[in-house]
């Protein structure tokens, strides 16, 4: 604790010194502020005090369209306290142009699905085989080096999934209709299946005689499609309205969506934007009289033109319906469930009684705070295990309006704060020992409640991170997170409502607050 004081009190001399952002230490009417630095007089005081935590109940849906997946998910976990958890991809399919010429007397030879999920570069992670006395088609002596990657996955390591691709029936509308994870589509024919094991190859093949290379493909996962589909639904409709424009060809081919087979597993994720669908077809060209069968391809648009979004499934454990009410039960609840992709967050109350005492300290016993923090522990009982734990959580200030509406807003400690090199809005410690904890930083908006009479507002906690500005690197605003895409979960201990009655002196690892002021 003396080094976490030390470390505050030297955070304070920078930021008065800084001028700049001088209000978090500067010496007001009634505060100590800098005078704590004279002569070596400081004395810091840690002090903890309970706070309310409880479950928010999301309804298991989010927004998860466009707007929000820069990542999208496929696959499916099932674990004893979430339960399981599916997630399916949907997406339209343009043309790349439109009114195409296939040639004459275009046949499909086949059509692939690509996607490119994440995956693991580190060079002890690759799998490489090569094949010396490999021969290209072209009759040709070669060399083919075939090379393994293992993709980025949230669950059970190594189970397989079998991907099917579906035709889908319903129309999409436009990318400015809101799609949320609990929304369900009709689908019709079975395009193409595929068994993954969890890895994706990359593929290169140079000639044995110059080592001049006759063929490349990065890594990725490949879906054989159904090319008769393909054939009457594009092919054979050269020069028809359906392939006149955009607004037409979606209806005539609405869409496609991507799941899994099996409930259990992992989830992957991969960029949705680098989806894509490739028809290779052979074409009649006649040059000089002379008329050959010629090898097309055509690339079918599955980018962020298109309305995409996942579709995410729930089969709830027990243990989470025990534990996480429909509505939030504002006393306190003993075990917090927090799971992204549209799963339960929570929210963190201080009592008004503890801000009472905040107050009177400050006011009469002139103290000056210097750090609070929300600190939430890991449950070392129900959440034993490897999985990855969240590495950060996206945190917001509640406001509850008159008409019983809420709005959200960043703590303002981002601001007051943002510039002095050493603030981080949640700090994870322990992330791979049990119990790990968590300790949120909202030093200024207890200082704003304690010093400036500001109102006590609840404290939201979800899975995921804020998205920042590729440009600036800043915030892009409170809506911005990855909560739609986190796959993370994570059951913390909450606040039991027996505390009170039945206090345990030992047990100090529920959630609290973490307060260090000083005075002479």
């Amino acid at each position: 604790m003396i080094k976490e004081i030390q470390n505050i009190f030297r955070l304070c001399f920078i930021l008065f010194s800084g001028a700049a952002i001088s209000v978090a230490c500067e010496s007001e009417p009634d505060e100590l502020g800098m005078q704590f630095f004279q002569n070596g007089t400081a004395q810091g005081t840690e002090e903890s005090f309970d706070v309310v935590a409880y479950n928010v109940y999301n309804n298991d849906a989010l927004e998860a369209d466009n707007d929000r997946i820069t990542e999208a998910t496929l696959g499916a976990f099932d674990e004893a306290n979430f339960g399981m958890q599916k997630s399916s991809f949907i997406t339209q399919v343009r043309l790349s142009s439109y009114d195409p010429d296939f040639g004459a007397n275009a046949i499909v030879d086949s059509v692939v699905l690509q996607m490119k999920p994440l995956y693991q570069t580190a060079t002890d992670s690759v799998v490489t085989k090569t094949y010396e006395d490999y021969i290209h088609p072209d009759n040709i002596a070669a060399k083919k080096v075939v090379s393994s990657y293992p993709i980025k996955k949230y669950g059970k390591a190594k189970s397989n999934f079998t991907i099917n691709v579906h035709e889908v029936t319903d129309f999409l509308y436009s990318t400015e209709t809101n799609f949320y994870s609990n929304q369900q589509v009709n689908t019709g024919t079975l395009l193409g299946t595929k068994s993954f094991d969890g890895f994706i190859r990359s593929i290169k093949i140079t000639k044995d005689s110059d080592n001049s290379e006759l063929f490349s493909r990065d890594a990725g996962l490949r879906i054989p499609l159904d090319k008769d589909f393909f054939q009457s639904k594009i092919i054979d409709k050269k020069g028809s309205f359906e392939l006149k424009d955009a607004a037409s060809f979606i209806r005539h081919f609405r869409g496609l969506k991507l799941s899994v087979v099996e409930n259990d597993g992992y989830i992957f994720s991969f960029n949705p934007n680098e989806l894509s669908a490739i028809i290779y077809y052979k074409y009649d060209k006649t040059e000089n009289n002379t008329t050959t069968r010629t090898q097309g391809s055509y690339t079918l648009d599955l980018g962020s033109s298109n309305v995409h979004f996942n579709q995410i499934q729930y089969n709830r454990s027990n243990t989470f319906v025990n534990h996480v009410p429909s509505t939030p039960n504002t006393s306190g609840d003993a075990k917090l469930f927090l799971q992204g992709m549209g799963g339960p967050g929570a929210e963190v109350v201080i009592p008004d009684a503890i801000i009472a005492k905040l107050k009177n300290l400050y006011k009469n016993e002139k103290v000056g705070l210097l750090s609070a923090k929300i600190r939430l522990y890991s449950d070392e009982v129900l959440w034993n295990n490897s999985y990855t734990k969240p590495e950060t959580f996206a945190t917001l200030v509640k406001t509850i309006g008159t008409d019983n509406s809420s709005t959200y807003s960043f703590f303002p400690d981002r601001d007051i704060f943002a510039y002095s090199g050493v603030y981080k809005m949640v700090n994870a410690v322990n992330l791979d020992k049990n119990p790990a904890y968590y300790e949120i930083s909202i030093t200024q908006f207890i200082k704003n409640i304690v010093e400036k009479e500001e109102a006590n507002k609840p404290i939201t906690i979800n899975v995921g991170s804020f998205q920042t500005s590729s440009t600036t690197g800043g915030l892009l605003g409170t809506d911005y997170t990855t909560k739609a895409y986190a796959p993370q979960r994570i059951v913390l201990v909450g606040t039991d409502p027996s505390l009170d009655a039945n206090p345990n002196p030992s047990n100090t690892k529920y959630a609290q607050l973490k307060v260090i002021y000083s005075k002479k």
